[in-house]
């Protein structure tokens, strides 16, 4: 039998244009001979819908908008994730479709409710596995985290069902390493349940969350025999010697545990046999491939390829699904800015771009240099506004309310909350976005200017660690021949806000290195002060950075969203009180 994994970039509430590109996918997986397409989780709504399943006329609406699908549904039975309201209840469904109508659905057994997920809040769990009978086939339909339950429902509609194959429609949120462990886990999900797994994964940017596809077919030995690509769109086409079904007897525990409902459905032949296809979606019409071709398992990306496709990905559907035709950055000539404008670039086109310099007293001639080269080798518009003259009527108008005072931290955010205005006057004045520069490192400990260098729209390396960034900018060179976009000099020099004289970063933190570590233990793993100084960092370091951390929380909660790579990112991850007196 041949199956169509439909891995493709839904946007949160447009139901018009999401239903309109499901239906071209079905058209597409038609043609190439596909009796069945699957779509990824909540499709139809784009993932995740959050409280907008709170209004029912946006249920109902998603609701319409799949029966618009169901009618192009001549000869193909399609998977398609849907938010089901029935009875008061809202369910994370699987709309099954096939000769024009709504078959069936499925509803969602296991409700994730940790990390980003928060599914509790708005769903019911389903009650019922599903058995998808065409023709000789028992395909098992399941959604996300019903397949990462040991022992759950993929487990149980295999031994149950005596199900040839388990299909699962996901939308995965990425983190650097998911992939893998997804693999790991569907390779044991389909030995155990001694069944194919099929996993439909989407892809796409949703405010802080990327997507990044993958979707992988597994045999019932648990070995890998298609993978899409990551990051893109694609249709991944797969014959399956399916009609083995499986011999195992279900156990009494399985039996009095589980409920069943076994769905027919009936299409006229099968389609000729051809191997394993992986295809972007097509427009002209065609018959399926006559030729058989040879598997394919697409190598997935290195680690700094990964995490640089997620940025631009994050990015580019950031700006896009909001409408905004340009960016804006602030280019200092350090490492974070530059490696922005690489991500921007790369995710837009150079003609989308805008790089403003906006030099102080204390900007020295390198970084000014070295912002203007950056943007001369993206081939960006690139733009230079002092901010001496505004400065120094700020330091006039404050010189009677600042007297007898030294000068310090407030002098030196002023200049930075000009940079901010400015920035914000010229994404007023033409629209466009503004993007803002700051790691994850200066995140976490608030080595940052509220309503300055903060102030903006996108945080694109909000979640990268400054370890990360320098990583990243290696990388993103050594894509080149020529050397690539950032100057050897943007890496090599010490990092600096300059906002005083001679000031580099290590003034105030510790280096980035230790840093990092701190910030890894403690946010992302939630170690505490005794678990971290174990690790070998010396406890004032580790004391000194948690109560940065800690006493930061406020700022954190006014910046931008920021794309997600690490497995718990500053926003809707790690949701701590702001007052709070909690320390270690």
């Amino acid at each position: 039998m041949r199956f169509a994994l439909a891995q493709v970039n839904p946007t949160v509430g447009d139901l018009a244009g999401n239903a309109s590109l499901i239906t071209a996918y079905i058209e597409a997986a038609r043609r190439a001979g596909s009796r069945i397409v699957v779509f990824p989780e909540l499709v139809v709504s784009g993932y995740p819908p959050e409280d907008l399943l709170l209004k029912d006329h946006f249920l109902l609406q998603c609701r319409e908008a799949l029966g618009q699908v169901a009618r192009a549904c001549r000869d193909i039975v399609a998977l398609v994730g849907v938010p089901l309201w029935e009875e008061g209840a809202v369910y994370n469904a699987v709309g099954i479709l096939g000769n024009g109508v709504e078959i069936d659905f499925y509803r969602k057994i296991c409700l994730p409710n940790y990390a980003v997920f928060d599914e509790k809040r708005y769903f019911q769990t389903g009650d019922r596995l599903a058995i998808l009978e065409v023709g000789k086939a028992r395909l098992a339909v399941n959604v996300c985290e019903d397949i990462w339950i040991d022992k759950g429902p993929t487990e149980a509609a295999a031994l149950l069902g005596a199900a040839n194959a388990v299909i699962n429609l996901s939308m995965s949120p990425y983190h650097l390493g998911k992939g893998k462990e997804r693999e790991a886990m569907l390779s044991r999900r389909a030995s155990v349940a001694d069944a194919f797994v099929l996993y439909v994964n989407g892809v796409g940017g949703q405010d802080e969350l990327v997507f990044d596809g993958q979707s992988v077919v597994f045999d019932p030995q648990g070995r890998l025999i298609a993978r899409a690509s990551q990051f893109v769109e694609s249709l991944l086409i797969v014959d399956l010697e399916i009609e083995r079904a499986s011999s195992t007897l279900p156990s009494a525990d399985i039996r009095e545990e589980w409920s069943l409902d076994v769905i027919k459905v009936h299409l006229g032949p099968a389609a000729p046999p051809v191997k394993e296809v992986a295809s972007p979606l097509v427009d002209d019409a065609g018959s399926s491939p006559a030729v058989p071709v040879p598997a394919t398992i697409v190598p997935s990306l290195s680690t700094e390829a990964e995490i640089y496709e997620a940025l631009c990905l994050g990015v580019r559907d950031y700006v896009q699904k909001n409408g905004f035709r340009h960016v804006v950055i602030g280019m200092s000539g350090g490492i974070d800015s530059a490696l922005t404008a690489c991500i921007a670039t790369d995710a837009l086109g150079n003609e989308r771009v805008t790089g403003v310099s906006m030099p102080s007293r204390y900007s020295s001639e390198g970084t000014q240099s070295d912002a203007r080269e950056t943007a001369r080798r993206l081939d960006i518009d690139f733009r230079e506004i002092p901010i001496e003259k505004v400065f120094h009527l700020y330091l006039e108008t404050l010189e009677p309310y600042f007297a007898g005072t030294q000068p310090g931290v407030a002098e030196q955010n002023i200049q930075a909350r000009i940079r901010g205005n400015l920035l914000m006057a010229l994404s007023n004045k033409f629209g466009w976005l503004v993007l803002t520069t700051g790691n994850k490192s200066e995140t976490a400990v608030g080595y940052a200017t509220l309503y300055g260098d903060m102030a903006g729209g996108f945080a694109v390396l909000k979640d990268v660690p400054k370890t990360m960034v320098y990583r990243l900018s290696h990388y993103r060179n050594g894509l080149q021949t020529n050397g690539g976009p950032i100057p050897d000099t943007t890496i090599t020099r010490a990092p600096s806000a300059e906002l005083a004289a001679n000031q580099t970063d290590q003034d105030s933190l510790p280096p980035y290195e230790i840093l990092d570590r701190i910030i890894e233990a403690y946010v992302v793993s939630d170690e505490s002060v005794e678990e971290i100084v174990a690790r070998g960092i010396e406890r004032r370091e580790v004391e000194r950075v948690v109560a940065m951390i800690d006493g930061n929380e406020y700022k954190r909660r006014q910046a931008p969203p920021g794309v997600r790579i690490t497995p718990k990112a500053f926003g809707k991850d790690r949701r701590l009180p702001m007052t709070n007196r909690y320390r270690g």
